[in-house]
C-alpha cells in the first residue's frame, strides 16, 4: 500500500470518532486502531502535604517522602513509533549497544517491530550510552524515551 494512502488513513482515524479501521486491498491488509492517543512518559509529582495542625495539638511529624527520581541527564532518544522494543537483531544475538558504549549519530541502537516490520532505530546524537530505559521485548509508545546518551 502506498505510504501516502496509509498516512491519509491514519489522519482519518485520528480526526474521526471511529476507533478502528481495517482495509483490504488485494493481498495487502491494513488495520489502524485508535486507543486514546499515545501515553506520555510518567511524570512524578510529590503528593501535597497534609495541612498542619494548630501548635497546641501538634502531632508527631510523618517521615519525609523519598525524592522523586530525577530526570536522566543527557540526550534522550525517543521511540518514533508504537511497537515492540528489541535490543538485538535476533533472539540470542548480541545487543546493538550496551551501557557505557560510545555511539555515533546514525548508528543502530535497537529495533522496534511495528505491524510485522522490523524498524532499525538509529542514534541521532554522538556520545556514550548512559542508560537503557526499556527492557527487551517490552511494548513502547510513540515518544517514549528509550536511551540516554551523554
Amino acid at each position: 500500500m502506498d505510504l501516502r494512502k496509509l498516512k491519509a488513513l491514519i489522519d482519518l482515524v485520528e480526526k474521526s470518532a471511529i476507533a478502528e479501521l481495517e482495509i483490504a486491498d488485494g493481498e495487502e491488509k491494513v488495520r489502524i486502531a485508535k486507543h486514546g492517543g499515545a501515553m506520555p512518559a510518567p511524570v512524578y509529582v510529590p503528593a501535597p502535604s497534609a495541612p498542619q495542625a494548630a501548635p497546641e495539638a501538634a502531632a508527631p511529624s510523618a517521615p519525609a517522602e523519598p525524592a522523586a527520581p530525577a530526570a536522566p541527564e543527557g540526550h534522550l532518544v525517543k521511540a518514533p513509533m508504537v511497537g515492540t522494543f528489541y535490543r538485538s537483531s535476533a533472539p540470542g544475538a548480541t545487543s546493538f549497544v550496551e551501557v557505557g558504549q560510545s555511539v555515533k549519530a546514525g548508528e543502530t541502537l535497537c529495533i522496534i517491530e511495528a505491524m510485522k516490520l522490523m524498524n532499525e532505530i538509529e542514534s541521532d546524537a554522538t556520545g556514550v550510552i548512559k542508560e537503557i530505559l526499556v527492557e527487551n521485548g517490552q511494548p513502547v509508545e510513540y515518544g517514549q524515551p528509550l536511551f540516554v546518551i551523554g
